[in-house]
């Protein structure tokens, strides 16, 4: 079968399109007809072996595909973990959802994992209550764009932050109380002038460096900062006196040790397809690339060219 392999880490470069045979599914495991496969943030990171879990080489990236299981024939939507930039790739069968009438494969695929970070951004770990502020990053990316809607779904002041007036504009559109420019340069104060002048209550941020402490600093009493990933490549820090004096809270975020528990993936992922079947909750789905240009789709991620969730194409 066709696959993109890294066999060193690197930049886009060592995405290499080979020829290898295919995986066959361990107990417990299925074997999917890849249709679709995602592109996430966190996958260029792997690349340079640079995430939250290190990862061994040969690798063949790609977390999450849409397609056929091979045994049923149903169509499903699976995390697979790595593996997904391929024709074909296995998928623990607890992770292996089937895709109801309604709901499209590229729908379900922004479903599985920048869905459910969104969801649990909000109910998990924001907690976000109605009529609270929170600033939502990124936010004409594949979890913004979700994270967006569902703010207003839930009663919540959504103020959101991109780099272009393009993004900014479909934020607006998808129901933003506001949307302001995501430079650190003033960040803070521009989080606070969208909120009619007060601090903010959540923030979700995956920028890292300056952008985390603009937001950090842009919090109310009692305010809560979701760090959810390190886009930068900055990390930062936080004294516990601020902390305390503040009465804030920053909750860290990796969705990849929720999916070891079915009761957080299932039905927060049947929620969020009833609300897409229901046209309540609208896909922003991006470009899709053939398999054999997944480097410069990766390239176009990584420079933020990109609006909704993009997505490789191994059949072409």
């Amino acid at each position: 079968m066709r696959a993109v392999q890294i066999t060193e880490f690197g930049g886009p470069e060592v995405l290499q399109l080979v020829d290898i045979p295919i995986p066959q599914p361990a107990e417990g495991e299925v074997l999917v007809k890849v249709r679709r496969a995602g592109l996430n943030f966190a996958d260029t990171h792997q690349r340079h072996n640079q995430y939250v879990e290190a990862r061994s080489l040969p690798l063949v990236p790609g977390v999450e595909v849409a397609g056929i299981r091979e045994d049923t024939g149903e169509r499903v939507v699976a995390m697979c973990g790595t593996g997904g930039y391929a024709e074909y790739a296995t998928a623990p069968e607890a992770l292996t959802v089937p895709i109801p009438d309604g709901v499209t494969d590229e729908q379900a695929l922004a479903s599985i994992m920048q869905g459910l970070t969104a969801w649990h951004l909000y109910m998990t770990f924001g907690r976000v209550a109605p009529g609270e502020s929170v600033v939502v990053g990124s936010a004409a990316g594949g979890v913004g764009s979700l994270a967006v809607q569902l703010g207003k779904a839930l009663g919540a002041k959504v103020i959101a932050t991109a780099s272009s007036d393009e993004k900014r504009a479909l934020a607006l559109e998808l129901g933003a109380h506001a949307a302001i420019d995501s430079g650190p340069e003033s960040l803070t104060d521009r989080i606070v002038a969208a909120n009619d002048g007060q601090p903010v209550d959540v923030v979700f941020e995956l920028a890292g460096g300056e952008v985390f402490e603009a937001s950090y600093n842009a919090l109310a009493p009692l305010g809560r900062l979701v760090v959810y990933g390190i886009a930068s490549r900055e990390q930062n820090e936080v004294r516990t006196g601020k902390l305390m004096r503040t009465n804030r809270q920053v909750i860290g975020f990796w969705i990849q040790p929720l999916l070891d528990r079915p009761e957080m993936v299932g039905p927060p992922l049947q929620d969020l397809f009833g609300r897409i079947a229901r046209e309540e909750l609208r896909v922003v789905v991006g470009a899709t690339y053939p398999l054999a240009q997944a480097a410069e789709a990766q390239r176009a991620l990584a420079e933020r060219r990109t609006s909704g969730k993009l997505l490789l194409d191994p059949t072409a």
